[in-house]
Order: structure tokens, then sequence, then C-alpha cells
């Protein structure tokens, strides 16, 4: 579905949009969401050790570069505020 007629711009096109005029909620995983659900399954079944931390700090690299480029380079302002609030989710869990 296409913005094709319209050349204004609404609040919706400028959140759910992309520069094609395609409303873009979900998207296919990317290779760090990829590697932070591997990551995060892999710790689950292997809970002490070394190689737990190592897959904590895997997870929690690749989840944070997920956000950083949803925030800079996200397709919509939707997808860019998602990027946000998983920044702010994973900086905050690591303060508390």
């Amino acid at each position: 579905m296409q913005n094709t007629g319209n050349t204004e711009n609404t609040l919706f096109d400028k959140i759910f949009r992309d520069s094609n005029g395609n409303i873009v909620i979900a998207q296919p995983p990317n290779p760090p969401l990829i590697l932070w659900a591997a990551a995060s399954l892999l710790s689950l079944v292997l809970t002490t050790g070394k190689i737990n931390t190592v897959l904590d700090v895997l997870a929690n690299g690749a989840l944070f570069t997920w956000a950083w480029l949803e925030l800079f380079d996200g397709v919509n302002y939707f997808r860019r505020g998602l990027g946000l609030a998983v920044f702010i989710v994973i900086i905050g869990s690591k303060i508390l």
C-alpha cells in the first residue's frame, strides 16, 4: 500500500511509512537481532561459567547494535522510536 496521490505527508505517514511510501512496522530480522536471539537462547541452556558470560556480552552487544542502527538508520519514526526505547531499556538494565 503506497502513498501515491497525496504530496502532503501526514503525521501517520511520517511515523509509519518509509521513503517508498510503504507502511513499515516489522521487518525481517537483521544479523544483530539474529545474534541476540541465538546468544540469549544459548545463555538459557548454558547457565554457568565463562561461556555464559561471553553469551551475555554477545547478546547485549548485538541488541545494543540493533538499537543503535534502528535509532539512526530506521526507515521511519516508528522504527527509530523502537530503537530508542530498546536502547534506553538496555542502558537502564545495566545501570540498575
